[in-house]
C-alpha cells in the first residue's frame, strides 16, 4: 500500500553516525553479560547481580494473551472502560511491520521506507532483526483475532493472538535499516529525521521509536525535524535503551527535548538489569520482562527490553489522546508522568523517571494543570545551544529600528596626538630617571656631611668642659 494523504489534524490546546546505531530494544541473548553501569550517572545499581536472561525462543500461540500481564498489572484492561485509542494514528519508526499478521489486520493504515532498501509501504523487514517492528507494533495496537470456529469478544481486541494497549488505534509503518552499515542503504543521520517527518506529514499523532545508540548526543541535521514534530503537536516515545545490548546509559534520539523517554522494569516493578538503562531523560518506566509479541507469518515471540516497554507507554498515550482530543502532546505527556507511581528515590530519578506507568489512574484519575512540559522543549534548547550570528533576526518593518528615535546626532571626538609621534619618549624617560638618581645621591652626599660636622663639633665642646 502506497503512503497514505495526509488528513486533517485535530484541533488540540495549548553527533551520531550510522555505525553508532542500534535497535535499542532487541531480545538479549542468553550469553550477554551486563556491562557496569554508566560511572556519569551517580546512581546505584538496581540489582546487585544481575538476572537470568530472558527467554528469546519462539511460542506457540496457545494462551498467549493470558501472558500479557501488563493488561492487568498496569490497568490496560480498566482503562479500555474510557478509550481504546480509536482515531489515534500511532507512527511505527522501526524496521518495518508486517500488517498481513492476523493481530495487526486492518491496524496498518499507511506506511513508506526511508531507508532506500525496503518496500514503499514499510511492509518488508529489515536490518539485523527484520521482525523487530512487528513485534512493537503488535504491543502498542495489535487487535488480537478470532480463533478457527470461535466468536468475538466484547472486550476490545479478539480473543485469540496479541492485543495492543490501543487495539482501537491506526498504525503508521516507517521502516528503516538500522544496526548494521550497508552500501545500499542510506545513513541514519539521513533516514531517522525523514522518518519523523513523514510520520508527522501523515497524520500521527504519536511516534514510537524503539531505537537508540550509545552516544547522549545527535547530528544538527535531526534538530529540525525533531523541532517539526513538537511545533506541529506529535508526542514522540522514545526507548532509553538496554544494559544488555550495551547501553549502560541512555543514548540519542530518547536524549532530544520535548522527546518522552521510556525506562524498563521487572514483573516486581524494580529497575530492570538487562531490560533497561538509566539517564536524566527517562520520563516514565513500563515492563520491560517476559514481554510477548508478534512476529511476522503469524508467529510469536517472548521477547524484553525497552523496545518492548516503548510501546506500552505509546498505547497508554493513545488512550488518553482518544479520550480528550483537545489535549496537547505537552498535556498528553503530563497525564501519563503525573499519574506514575513513584518509585526509587523519592521524585524523578534516573531509573523510573517520574515513576511506573499507571494506564488506568492516566486515562481516570483527575491531573493538576500543567505548569510546563515535563519533557522540556527542542525549540528552547535549539536556541540555547545552536545559536549562531547568522540566527539573530534581522529588523522588520513591524518593528522601526531605533535609530529613528535619536533626535540630534553627537559630534565625534577631535583627533589626539599619540604621546610618542617623535619616537623620543623611551630615551627622555630614561634621561629623566637618571636626573632623579643623580639628584638623590647629591642630597644624601650633602646630608652625610652635615653629620659629620655636627658630630665633629659637639665632640670638641664636650673635651673643654671636662674637668
Amino acid at each position: 500500500m502506497p503512503p497514505t494523504e495526509a488528513r486533517p489534524r485535530r484541533a488540540r490546546g495549548a553527533a551520531l553516525g550510522a555505525a553508532a546505531a542500534l535497535l535499542a530494544g532487541l531480545a538479549v541473548p542468553a550469553q550477554a553479560v551486563p556491562p557496569a553501569p554508566a560511572p556519569s550517572i551517580p546512581v546505584e545499581d538496581p540489582v546487585t547481580e544481575p538476572p537470568e536472561a530472558p527467554d528469546t525462543s519462539r511460542i506457540a500461540e496457545d494462551d498467549i494473551r493470558a501472558r500479557q500481564y501488563w493488561l492487568d498489572e498496569y490497568g490496560v484492561r480498566e482503562a479500555w472502560k474510557e478509550s481504546t485509542g480509536e482515531g489515534v494514528r500511532i507512527a511505527v519508526i522501526d524496521t518495518g511491520v508486517d500488517r498481513s499478521h492476523q493481530d495487526l489486520e486492518g491496524a496498518v493504515v499507511g506506511g513508506t521506507d526511508v531507508s532506500g532498501a525496503g518496500a514503499a509501504d514499510g511492509g518488508r523487514g529489515l536490518g539485523a532483526e527484520p521482525e523487530h517492528g512487528t513485534l512493537v507494533a503488535s504491543v502498542a495496537a495489535g487487535r488480537g483475532h478470532l480463533p478457527e470456529g470461535g466468536r468475538d469478544d466484547p472486550a476490545p481486541g479478539r480473543p485469540a493472538g496479541i492485543v495492543g494497549v490501543a487495539p482501537g488505534a491506526e498504525v503508521l509503518a516507517v521502516s528503516t535499516w538500522l544496526g548494521e552499515e550497508t552500501p545500499e542503504v542510506r545513513s541514519v543521520d539521513e533516514q531517522l529525521p525523514d522518518a519523523v517527518r513523514w510520520a508527522v506529514d501523515n497524520g500521527a499523532d504519536i511516534i514510537n521509536m524503539s531505537v537508540g545508540s550509545s552516544t547522549t548526543s545527535w547530528p544538527e541535521s535531526w534538530d529540525e525535524a525533531f523541532l517539526y514534530a513538537e511545533e506541529k503537536d506529535v508526542l514522540i516515545v522514545a526507548s532509553a535503551g538496554n544494559r544488555g545490548s550495551g547501553l549502560v546509559q541512555v543514548g540519542a534520539p530518547a536524549t532530544i527535548p520535548g522527546v518522552l523517554t521510556v525506562g524498563g522494569v521487572g514483573r516486581d516493578g524494580e529497575a530492570s538489569w538487562e531490560s533497561s538503562s538509566q539517564g536524566i531523560s527517562i520520563a516514565v518506566a513500563a515492563p520491560s520482562e517476559d514481554m510477548v509479541g508478534a512476529l511476522p507469518g503469524d508467529r510469536y515471540a517472548a521477547w524484553a527490553g525497552t523496545s518492548a516497554a516503548t510501546p506500552v507507554v505509546a498505547g497508554a498515550a493513545a488512550l488518553v489522546q482518544a479520550k480528550w482530543p483537545e489535549l496537547s502532546a505537552e498535556e498528553v505527556a503530563h497525564r501519563l508522568t503525573a499519574t506514575a507511581r513513584d518509585a526509587g528515590a523519592p521524585g524523578k530519578d534516573p531509573l523510573y523517571g517520574y515513576g511506573v506507568l499507571d494506564v488506568e489512574a492516566a486515562l481516570t484519575e483527575d491531573v493538576p494543570e500543567a505548569g510546563g512540559s515535563p519533557l522540556g522543549s527542542m525549540r528552547e534548547w535549539v536556541r540555547v545551544h545552536r545559536r549562531t550570528a547568522a540566527a539573530t533576526p534581522a529588523p522588520t518593518a513591524s518593528a522601526p529600528a531605533g535609530t529613528e528615535q535619536v533626535e540630534a546626532a553627537v559630534a565625534p571626538p577631535e583627533p589626539v596626538a599619540p604621546l610618542d609621534e617623535t619616537g623620543m619618549l623611551p630615551v627622555v624617560v630614561l634621561a629623566g630617571f637618571g636626573l632623579l638618581v643623580l639628584g638623590l645621591t647629591a642630597g644624601a652626599v650633602v646630608h652625610i656631611r652635615h653629620i659629620v660636622r655636627a658630630t665633629a663639633g659637639a665632640g670638641g665642646g664636650r673635651e673643654h668642659d671636662a674637668p
